[in-house]
């Protein structure tokens, strides 16, 4: 298989009919290093609008037990990806994500924004850093792939478009982004657990150079120093790099999830899907008293 073969391949599929085996190719096959890299700060953009990282850091489970979050969020959204959304262990990890995010009072704003997160950043990124940009195709087939997901979890308004989701992106950032105490410490919590995969003589240049590439509203919202100009040039240039040496790599013949990322690392004998993820206590750790609400608990048929 040539380099761009694989491209060519889903250029000949609809990007709204074929969403899902679009997006599939492009997260598996494609970029599945840098999607595991953009999906993270994607989350991690999340804790800088107060209302969300408040939240997390009151229920301690990014802060307490931030590899578990880390790995039962990847894994619920890579069930997703790799059997899709009607697939009885795609429709178990919706089910698991609905009903986590039912018992905490989370705004239809707050849920519309981090669902564009998911679009918008790794576009971003790829277009940055990966080995070619995103085509068309896959930002349309991105785009349709989370409105699924978003009516599958009941969120209303998505956007309809890929240019709709980076509008909602930038204004709620621009309005929203902000200090909070317990956003610092849920951010500083996921900074060393991405520190932790690597030998601890490198934490300090991995903090560093994590820092080197967040923008500055993300900076200025958890109050970090700005990394010193030189720094930041050479890190965002050796991630540039290594995409170039990417793109003179064999294209790769089998798909790689997220299940098989190194940095998951909870679950050394298995994993069911079902038992991801948290059960909270009703008013215990920012979980309220909530009636049952059956539009978000389920999947929709």
């Amino acid at each position: 298989m040539e380099r761009f073969e694989r491209l060519g391949q889903i250029r000949l599929l609809d990007p709204v009919r074929d969403a899902p085996e679009i997006y599939r190719i492009s997260v598996t096959l494609e970029f599945p290093w840098d999607y595991t890299r953009a999906l993270e700060l994607a989350l991690y953009r999340t804790y800088a609008v107060p209302s969300i990282g408040r939240l997390l850091a009151r229920t301690a489970e990014l802060t307490e037990r931030t590899q578990k979050r880390y790995d039962d969020t990847s894994l619920l959204l890579d069930t997703i990806v790799e059997h899709g959304f009607t697939a009885a262990q795609g429709r178990t990890a919706i089910r698991r994500i609905n009903q986590m995010h039912r018992s905490y009072d989370i705004s239809d704003d707050d849920m519309r924004y981090v669902l564009s997160t998911f679009v918008v950043v790794p576009r971003r990124w790829i277009d940055a850093y990966g080995w070619r940009r995103l085509s068309r195709h896959e930002v349309v087939a991105t785009a349709e792939y989370y409105r699924t997901l978003g009516r599958h979890m009941g969120i209303p308004g998505v956007p309809k478009t890929y240019e709709g989701f980076e509008a909602l992106l930038d204004a709620y950032e621009e309005a929203h982004f902000g200090w909070d105490e317990g956003a610092r410490r849920v951010s500083d919590a996921t900074l060393g657990l991405m520190a932790s995969w690597y030998p601890r003589p490198l934490a300090p240049l991995l903090r560093t150079a994590t820092l080197a590439l967040l923008d500055e509203p993300l900076l200025r919202a958890f109050r970090y120093p700005r990394p010193a100009a030189a720094t930041s040039a050479l890190v965002r240039r050796a991630v540039r790099t290594r995409g170039r040496l990417v793109r003179l790599l064999p294209p790769r013949r089998t798909p790689h999830f997220a299940r098989q990322n190194r940095e998951i690392r909870g679950y050394p004998n298995g994993y069911r899907v079902a038992d991801l993820g948290t059960r909270p206590v009703p008013g215990l750790r920012g979980c309220p008293v909530r009636p049952r609400d059956g539009s978000a608990a389920d999947p929709v048929e």
